[in-house]
């Protein structure tokens, strides 16, 4: 059974800065694919209950996504909160300056990517993956692939973010998302190179490959050299 990725970002959250993390949250689905562009969240009661916020909070943190852009609100028979179908573009942050102001941060990113990503790539590899779980690779493979240039950033994600899911570990699914929202706003700090989105592109379907195959060692190979090339970006850019 695939661990949804919506339950791991849409848990309890903790106490103290309710409203601030019901944000975070709801930012985190839209950013990482969860919830696309055109697609509703799930009803109030139920995100309040998930969230475990009082529908108070929930309402101030969706007014807030609101005003800046990411989401609107229907009334009717079919109304609901939608994720809007263009999305507000991330600020780019001088490289410079982020790699000034990360500090010690960037290698801190990186080696928690390092460890969860090829982690769940072996773990993926070692369980025998229902067709359910096969076909949910395959997707956001294909749309991962298929990308536009402004879409590509999500759609990576949320394909990173499935193989967690095919591990089976929710807790790793949950780890998984924090780091790929510190991780992007560190990418959008650079530019989108065609020509690395073609090898990315590759290197997703080898890692793909290689957990449908059930080989562990080459699912965690081919992950380490995909992180690899992405590591070498980012200091490029931003050191």
């Amino acid at each position: 059974m695939v661990v949804q990725a919506d339950d791991a970002v849409f848990r309890p959250v903790r106490a103290g800065n309710p409203f601030e993390e019901t944000v975070e949250r709801l930012l985190q689905a839209i950013k990482l694919g969860v919830v696309v562009p055109g697609d509703r969240l799930p009803p109030e009661r139920e995100l309040a209950t998930r969230l475990n916020v009082s529908r108070v909070t929930l309402r101030e943190a969706i007014h807030a996504l609101t005003e800046a852009g990411y989401v609107e609100s229907r009334r009717g028979r079919y109304g609901g909160t939608f994720v809007n179908e263009n999305l507000p573009k991330p600020r780019r942050t001088p490289a410079k300056r982020l790699a000034r102001d990360l500090a010690g941060g960037l290698d801190d990113a990186l080696t928690l990517r390092f460890v969860l990503e090829t982690g769940a790539a072996e773990a993926a590899a070692s369980r025998t993956l229902t067709p359910a779980e096969r076909d949910h690779l395959e997707r956001c493979l294909a749309e991962t692939s298929a990308a536009r240039l402004a879409d590509y950033r999500r759609l990576d994600s949320r394909l990173h973010l499935a193989i967690a899911e095919v591990t089976g570990s929710p807790s790793l699914t949950s780890a998984m998302a924090d780091v790929r929202m510190r991780l992007n706003e560190l990418l959008d700090a650079i530019p989108l190179l065609e020509r690395n989105i073609q090898h990315s592109n590759e290197q997703h379907r080898a890692v793909v490959d290689a957990i449908l195959a059930d080989d562990p060692d080459a699912a965690r190979r081919t992950m380490q050299e995909h992180l690899a090339g992405t590591e070498a970006l980012l200091r490029a850019f931003l050191e």
